[in-house]
């Protein structure tokens, strides 16, 4: 709940928005609350949802029979603008999720949403995307050209493009109107 509160700002700036889960009750969320502001000064700046009878976590995979019937796995869910799940990041009861990876998905969904393409391993923002492959034999001849010319790839069937400004700046912007295209 700390490190969620803590990187709020950064999540915002991509146009994301945290959402907690807990089964445990709405009073039990008062006093966590309350309580991590008198030790740490700090406000939980999300909305946590009470699903005192396990059943939203129950049907999206959250409890983990294995770990306890009843306590929740420390699961992510990173669900688009159109309520799909994209990436399901799950850990166990005794790991601490990891921030800085949970905005890099978000911020490379983003991209690649906007681009197109795909990100390579070890992708972080900013560097360049995978261009789809070709799929004709015209733009495969055009696609080697392409890379002989720029330098920026391996062979047709992996090349790479420079993040376009705008996606970059749309992930970033806090401002979308209502209706248009986000990246």
């Amino acid at each position: 709940m700390i490190a969620f509160t803590r990187a709020n700002t950064y999540f915002k700036e991509i146009n994301t928005e945290i959402l907690a889960l807990s089964v445990d009750s709405l009073s039990s969320h008062l006093a966590w609350v309350y309580d991590i502001y008198c030790r740490t000064g700090i406000k939980i700046s999300f909305p946590i949802i009470a699903d005192r009878n396990s059943i939203i976590a129950r049907r999206y995979g959250m409890i983990s029979n294995e770990e306890s019937t009843t306590e929740t796995v420390r699961n992510v869910y990173i669900i688009d603008e159109k309520q799909v799940i994209r990436t399901i990041l799950i850990y166990p009861m005794n790991v601490g999720r990891f921030i800085p990876e949970i905005l890099r998905t978000v911020r490379a969904l983003q991209m690649v949403d906007c681009m197109g393409g795909a990100t390579a391993a070890n992708w972080m923002p900013n560097q360049p995307v995978i261009i789809p492959a070709p799929k004709t034999y015209e733009e495969l001849e055009k696609r080697v050209e392409y890379i002989n010319k720029n330098k920026n790839g391996i062979n047709w069937y992996l090349s790479f493009e420079e993040p376009n400004k705008k996606c970059i700046s749309e992930a970033k912007s806090e401002n979308n109107i209502e209706g248009e295209e986000k990246c």
